[in-house]
C-alpha cells in the first residue's frame, strides 16, 4: 500500500535507527519537483498565524476575496470559475466558514467547503474505479461503515482472539476492540503501513503492554485481516478512507493530474488540527504554484492525540509568506493574566502572588454546593443586567450527566436557557426510541429475551402519547403481557379481571396497539415488510403522526434512529449478498422457509437492539444553530468541546478547578504519541506523558484566556463527587485568586471556607 515512504533518520528528530517508514511528502513521478525558494518568490502562498480570536479566519476570507476578484478581472470571459477547495478542521467550523465566505463574496464565487476526512472520503468514492484497478478489488460500489457498525463487525470477526485476551486479562471486549481500531486509524492518519505496527509498538511501549493484552504481531494480523475483509465487501471505515487516499490515491500520477485540473486554489483554516497525511495534499498545491492560504494557531492542537500532527504541518511555514496576527488586548484576558496564570499552573510557588480581579474563585465544601452557587452567581449577574445568558460559558474538564442535569435544571427553572454543547447522550436515553425498540420485539419472532415487563409498560405509555397513564400501563403489562422466548405477545385487555377499571380511552388505545401489531405480524409472514426500517417508519407515522407534533429534540432522535437503522440494514444486505447465506433453506417447504427466514432476520434485529442499548449510538442531531430567543443561552461544555467550537464569552466559569483532569484528562487515543512524525522512536515513559500533559495544559489555559473578555471564575469544591479531596493542578490558581463576593450569607460561607483553608 505504501508506495512512497521516508525514514525518520532523515532529520535529527528522527534518529532512532530502527524506526519504521512513513508516508512521504515527496511528489510522485511526473509531478513538479520542489526546490527551496524564499517566501518572496511565493506570493501566492500565505501562512497566517496567531492565537485564538486574533482574526486568522477573517484574514483568510480577505485573501479569498482578493484572489477571487483578481481572477475574475484577469479572466472576464471565463465560462466557469476555477475550482476552489476550502478546508476546515471539523463540520461545525466548516459551516461557519462557508457562510462567512458566501456573505463576503455575495455568493458570486463557488467553492467546495469540507473537512479533510470528508474530502478524503469523497475522493476515494469518486476514484473508486481507479482503486479497484490498483488493488484488484471486486467491482462494487463502496459503502461507508459508521463507527458503531465498525465496532460490531470487527468484534464478530475477531471473536476467538478477543475471547482469549479477555479470559486472560479481564479487559472489556468493547474497549479492546476499540483500541485496536484506534491503532489502525492513527496509523492511517500518520501515513504508516500496518506492517510496521509491531515495530512502532515495541519501540514505544516495550515488548509487552498491560493496556494492550495481545502480541504485537497478532495486533498487526488482526488489523490486516479486518482491512482485507472490508475491502473484499466494499466497506469503508475512516481508517480505510485515510489509508486509501494517503497511501494509494494521492501518490498516483493520474490522480494528481486530475486533482490539479479540478482545483486551482486551496484555503485551509486551522491546519494545526489536521492529520499528517494532509501535508502531501497541501504540497501538491504549493508545488503547482497554486494560490494557497493556510491559518495556524500555535496554541491550538486541540485534536493532538486524535490523529492531528500540528508540528509536522507547521513545517510548511517555510514555503509560505508569513502573516503574524496579534490578539487585541482589549478583546481577551490573555495579555493581562496569561503569563501569570500559566506560570502558577505549571510551576506553583509556596506563596503565590495575587492575581488581578479578572480572575476570581468560588469555593465551597461539596460539589453539590458548588453547582448550586455557580448557578446562583450566573443568575445574579443576569438579573442585575451585567451579562446576557449568551455572554456566559460554563467549562469543565469533564461533565457527567448529573452535573449537566443539575446546572441545566437550576438555570432553566429561572427562565435562563442552556445550550449543552455537543452533548453525547445515548440514543436509548430517549423514551420514544426505547418504545420503538420494544415494539420490534413484539412483531418479529425470536426476540422474547430482549423484552421485560417494565419496558412493555413504558412502551404502552409512549406509543399512546399519554392515553395510557403509567398506572394503567403497569397494570396492562402485569396482566396482559405474555412472555415467551420466541413469540411474546400482548393479550386482549379482557384477560385482566378488572379490565373495566382501565377506562375507555386507555382500553381503546391498548386494543388499537394490539390490533396494529397483529396486522404487522400478518404482513411479515407474507413478506410484505422488507426490513425493520419499514416497520419503524410505519410505527412513527401511526403513533407519532410522523413526528410533526413532537419537540425538536425528540424529532432529532427519531431521525437519528431511522438513519442508524437504514444504514445498519444496508450493511446487512451487503454482507448477505457477499456471503450468500441461507442456501440450504431454499430446498425446504415454503412455510418452513418463511419461518427460518424470520429467525434469520431476527438475528440482526437482536444485534441492532443490543447495539443501541449498549449506548454505541448517540442522540446528536446534525449541527443546527439556534435562532431567535434560543440563541440567548448559557453555554455548557467540556474543555475539548468548547475549544473545538471556537466560541468566545465575556464570562467563563471553570468548573471543578481542583480536578486532576485539567492536567491528565483523557482526550487522546491509546499510544497516539507514537504515530506523530516528530516521535524520536524511543520508549514512551511516564516522564514523557507528564511533559506532554503540561504542554497540553499550557495550550488549554492560553486558548481559554484568549476566548474570554472580562471575567474568569474558578469554581472549586473541597470534595469531588466521589468524596475525595480535590488537589488538582489549578489549586494554586484558586489560592491566588480573590474569593468572589456572593452577597448575603453566601459571602460569609465563602470567607469561612477561605479562612479555614
Amino acid at each position: 500500500m505504501a508506495d512512497q515512504v521516508f525514514d525518520r533518520t532523515s532529520s535529527p528528530s528522527r534518529s532512532h535507527p530502527a524506526a519504521p517508514s512513513r508516508l512521504a511528502p515527496s511528489p510522485a513521478p511526473g509531478a513538479p519537483h520542489h526546490t527551496e525558494t524564499s517566501p518572496s518568490d511565493r506570493p501566492n502562498a500565505y501562512w497566517i498565524t496567531g492565537s485564538s480570536r486574533s482574526g486568522k479566519t477573517q484574514a483568510l476570507i480577505d485573501q479569498f476575496c482578493l484572489w477571487a476578484n483578481g481572477t475574475r478581472q484577469s479572466y472576464p470571459t471565463l465560462p466557469t470559475f476555477p475550482g476552489v477547495l476550502v478546508l476546515s478542521a471539523i463540520g461545525d467550523n466548516r459551516i461557519d466558514l462557508a457562510d462567512r465566505l458566501t456573505a463576503a463574496t455575495q455568493a458570486q464565487y463557488p467553492f467546495r467547503a469540507t473537512t479533510p476526512l470528508g474530502f478524503f472520503e469523497d475522493e476515494v468514492v469518486l476514484f473508486w474505479s481507479l482503486l479497484i484497478e490498483k488493488l484488484d478489488l471486486a467491482a462494487q460500489f463502496p459503502l461507508r461503515l459508521r463507527p458503531e457498525n465498525e465496532q460490531e463487525l470487527a468484534q464478530r470477526l475477531w471473536q476467538p482472539a478477543i475471547d482469549r485476551a479477555v479470559g486472560q486479562t479481564g479487559i472489556r471486549e468493547a474497549k479492546l476492540v476499540r483500541r485496536l481500531l484506534d491503532l489502525m486509524q492513527l496509523a492511517a492518519l500518520g501515513g504508516m503501513a500496518l506492517q510496521d505496527l509491531p515495530i512502532v509498538l515495541t519501540q514505544g511501549l516495550g515488548s509487552q503492554s498491560t493496556e494492550l493484552p495481545l502480541p504485537y504481531d497478532t495486533v498487526r494480523d488482526l488489523l490486516l485481516q479486518w482491512r482485507s475483509w472490508c475491502l473484499q465487501r466494499g466497506l469503508l471505515t475512516y481508517s480505510l478512507v485515510a489509508e486509501l487516499y494517503g497511501q494509494v490515491l494521492l501518490p498516483d500520477p493520474l490522480y494528481r493530474e486530475k486533482l490539479q485540473s479540478r482545483y486551482t486554489a486551496l484555503f485551509a483554516d486551522d491546519v494545526d488540527e489536521y492529520p499528517a497525511i494532509v501535508r502531501p495534499l497541501i504540497e501538491q498545491f504549493l508545488d503547482a504554484h497554486a494560490p494557497t492560504v493556510l491559518t495556524y494557531n500555535p496554541n491550538g492542537g486541540i485534536r493532538l492525540g486524535l490523529g492531528a500532527d500540528p508540528e509536522y504541518l507547521a513545517s510548511l511555514r517555510d514555503r509560505c509568506q508569513v502573516i503574524e496576527r496579534s490578539a487585541n488586548p482589549a478583546a481577551s484576558l490573555l495579555a493581562e493574566v496569561g503569563e501569570a496564570v500559566i506560570e502558577l499552573a505549571i510551576a506553583p510557588t509556596f506563596f503565590p502572588p495575587s492575581l488581578p480581579n479578572s480572575i476570581q474563585s468560588l469555593q465551597t465544601g461539596t460539589r453539590a454546593q458548588l453547582l448550586r452557587q455557580t448557578s446562583e452567581l450566573i443568575l445574579e449577574g443576569i438579573q442585575r443586567g451585567q451579562v446576557e445568558p449568551s455572554d456566559v460559558a460554563i467549562i469543565a474538564p469533564g461533565l457527567e450527566p448529573i452535573s449537566r442535569y443539575a446546572l441545566t435544571n437550576i438555570l432553566t427553572s429561572q427562565g435562563v436557557r442552556v445550550e449543552n454543547l455537543n452533548e453525547q447522550r445515548p440514543l436509548t436515553s430517549v423514551a420514544i426510541v426505547r418504545g420503538l425498540l420494544s415494539l420490534l420485539t413484539l412483531v418479529y419472532p425470536g426476540l422474547g429475551r430482549r423484552i421485560k415487563r417494565d419496558a412493555i409498560a413504558e412502551m404502552l405509555g409512549v406509543l399512546s402519547l399519554g392515553a395510557i397513564d403509567p398506572v394503567r400501563a403497569g397494570l396492562l403489562a402485569d396482566h396482559c403481557f405474555e412472555p415467551h422466548p420466541e413469540t411474546p405477545r400482548l393479550l386482549p385487555s379482557q384477560v385482566f379481571a378488572r379490565w373495566d377499571r382501565l377506562g375507555y380511552q386507555a382500553s381503546q388505545a391498548y386494543e388499537d396497539l394490539v390490533q396494529w401489531i397483529a396486522n404487522q405480524q400478518a404482513q411479515l409472514s407474507q413478506r410484505m415488510i422488507a426490513t425493520p426500517v419499514v416497520l419503524l417508519d410505519r410505527a412513527i407515522q401511526k403513533f407519532f403522526q410522523g413526528g410533526t407534533h413532537l419537540p425538536f429534540e425528540q424529532v432529532a432522535s427519531l431521525r437519528e434512529l431511522m438513519e442508524t437503522a437504514q444504514h445498519y440494514w444496508e450493511v446487512e444486505a451487503r454482507l448477505r449478498l457477499r456471503d450468500s447465506r441461507a442456501q440450504v433453506e431454499a430446498q425446504v417447504e415454503a412455510q418452513v422457509q418463511a419461518q427460518v427466514e424470520a429467525r434469520i432476520e431476527a438475528q440482526p434485529i437482536a444485534r441492532f437492539i443490543q447495539l443501541l442499548r449498549a449506548g454505541a449510538v448517540t442522540a446528536n442531531p446534525f449541527p443546527v444553530r439556534p435562532i431567535g430567543p434560543a440563541r440567548n443561552a448559557v453555554t455548557l461544555a467540556t474543555v475539548f468541546q468548547y475549544r473545538s467550537s471556537r466560541r468566545s464569552h465575556r464570562w467563563q466559569f471553570w468548573l471543578d478547578a481542583g480536578s486532576p483532569r485539567w492536567l491528565s484528562g483523557v482526550d487522546s487515543l491509546f499510544a497516539a504519541p507514537l504515530f506523530l512524525q516528530g516521535w524520536s522512536g524511543h520508549l514512551w515513559t511516564v516522564d514523557d506523558t507528564q511533559a506532554a500533559n503540561e504542554r497540553r495544559l499550557q495550550r488549554i489555559l492560553t486558548d481559554l484566556l484568549s476566548c474570554t473578555q472580562e471575567q474568569v471564575v474558578l469554581c472549586y469544591s473541597d470534595l469531588a463527587s466521589n468524596g475525595q479531596e480535590q488537589t488538582g493542578v489549578l489549586l494554586s490558581l484558586v489560592n491566588a485568586a480573590a474569593p468572589i463576593g456572593l452577597g448575603d450569607d453566601r459571602a460569609v460561607e465563602a470567607e469561612t471556607i477561605v479562612i479555614d483553608r
